[in-house]
């Protein structure tokens, strides 16, 4: 499979890493290497799919573009979800295929369905409150993130007596309703996300800590992997346990 990747930060070099020690699939392109850079048309058309890890800011424009070429995506960006339906469209009119993620994280994938399980588990029985605390480190442009919001929609699905996922700043008691998702940004931490279920007897605190950007960049492959052949939009979390069985 040939891959062109949008954007040369951390987790567009960690991919071509990962790429590189895999030995099955070969990087054509590579876009924005630098900030001042544009994409790499020429040489994008000649890819199966295309890899984006950019910013909110440009993203949608790198999917007007790359999809006008007829070339399946992969989209690791986040923070731009609030246009999902004109990506749709968009997807729909080119004839393509593209899988967008909050993490495509294999480890935060097993965790998705970790927390599914514990609250519908824990939702049970009375007593128990239901937090979140996400950690990332200090260039991470979004916040809360979208991993963050992923767990919040899943706790909200599965935990009836919480309608409301809370993310501001309380200065006030939170309320019954309200699911509390607080964001910390500093340091070095490449993401770490934390719920906890807590009641007078005791706690469950379930964590999931990433220790680098590997399974990131792992995960974004297998979606590559998935979408090369296919058409329509798909969500990694929906496709996981397709990919991975």
């Amino acid at each position: 499979m040939k891959i062109a990747l949008i954007g040369y930060g951390k987790m567009g070099q960690e991919i071509e890493q990962v790429v590189r020690a895999g030995k099955k699939h070969e990087i054509v392109s590579v876009s924005f290497r630098t900030t001042s850079d544009t994409l790499d048309i020429d040489r994008i058309k000649n890819a199966d799919v295309a890899i984006d890890f950019t910013s909110p800011e440009i993203v949608l424009k790198n999917i007007q573009q790359v999809s006008g070429l007829g070339i399946n995506m992969v989209v690791g960006t986040t923070g731009w979800y609030d246009q999902l339906s004109e990506v749709e469209k968009l997807v729909e009119k080119a004839n393509i295929g593209l899988v967008f993620g909050q993490n495509f994280s294999i480890g935060a994938n097993i965790f998705f369905d970790i927390i599914k399980y514990a609250s519908n588990q824990i939702n049970r029985f009375e007593g128990y409150d239901v937090f979140g605390v996400e950690t990332h480190h200090t260039g991470k442009k979004d916040s809360p993130s979208g991993t963050a919001k992923k767990l919040g929609e899943i706790i909200l699905k599965n935990y009836p007596s919480k309608k409301i996922l809370q993310t501001e700043k309380l200065d006030r008691p939170v309320k019954p309703e309200e699911l509390h998702f607080a964001s910390v940004r500093g340091g070095r931490n490449p993401g770490r996300h934390e719920i906890a279920f807590d009641s007078k007897a005791d706690e469950i605190r379930l964590i999931h800590q990433a220790w680098g950007r590997k399974g990131f960049a792992e995960g974004a492959v297998v979606a590559a992997e998935f979408i090369k052949d296919k058409k329509g939009l798909y969500d990694f979390s929906e496709i996981f346990n397709e990919v991975n069985k």
